[in-house]
């Protein structure tokens, strides 16, 4: 049994990963920080702050593993400081939060963390490289909706992805057995792993 943390819950691909999380009989215990709240899930222990940093300081409980599925685009940010802010600055404080209360493995959706992440030697750090994400949001975004026909049809990594597929392969990978280090698994990989081929 597992006691895990999420973060992004509220987003794309961690809202389905919270989902399967709440299904699998391997989890014990869920904590998944907010900045507003969850709407009231069973199981779930859901701390919330507009700082998500404050947010994540109210979790006390051990954790084994730790899941961290934030993300934005610079026009969401608002600005370059904030898009910095969420997109590396919120990662690296999630992961040094789960470090100290005992996780031994990491799991990050992409982006300009990698290296922090890398030189705080976890036992185990998965990042995964998903490509165009596609699946229901609750606002539009145009250039995915704009490419989403043409990332459909191009090949290995460059074809686009369901958010719902990128949580599967993320849970999996969490529950395999150890395989310590650095592991980059890139979107076609990720599908591979979903579906159930790897």
């Amino acid at each position: 049994m597992s006691q895990v943390l999420i973060t992004g819950a509220t987003g794309l691909v961690g809202g389905h990963l919270l989902r399967l999380l709440i299904q699998d009989r391997h989890i014990n215990y869920i904590a998944a920080p907010t900045r507003r709240p969850l709407l009231d899930i069973t199981g779930v222990y859901n701390p919330h702050d507009p700082q998500l940093t404050d947010a994540l300081a109210q979790v006390q409980d051990p954790i084994d593993i730790a899941f961290c599925c934030l993300g934005t685009t610079r026009r969401e940010a608002g600005s370059k400081e904030a898009f910095v802010h969420a997109d590396y600055t919120l990662v690296v404080d999630t992961a040094l939060t789960v470090k100290k209360l005992g996780a031994k493995h990491f799991l990050v959706v992409k982006g300009k963390m990698e290296e922090a992440l890398i030189a705080q030697k976890w036992e185990r750090l998965t990042i995964v490289r998903p490509s165009m994400l596609m699946g229901h949001r609750d606002e539009r975004r145009f250039n995915e909706s704009f490419f989403a026909p043409l990332f459909r049809i191009l090949p290995g990594n460059w074809k686009s992805i369901e958010a719902r597929d990128v949580a599967q392969a993320m849970l999996k990978e969490a529950l395999a057995p150890s395989q310590e280090g650095v592991n980059i698994i890139p979107s076609a990989k990720l599908r591979e792993i979903a579906q159930g081929e790897a």
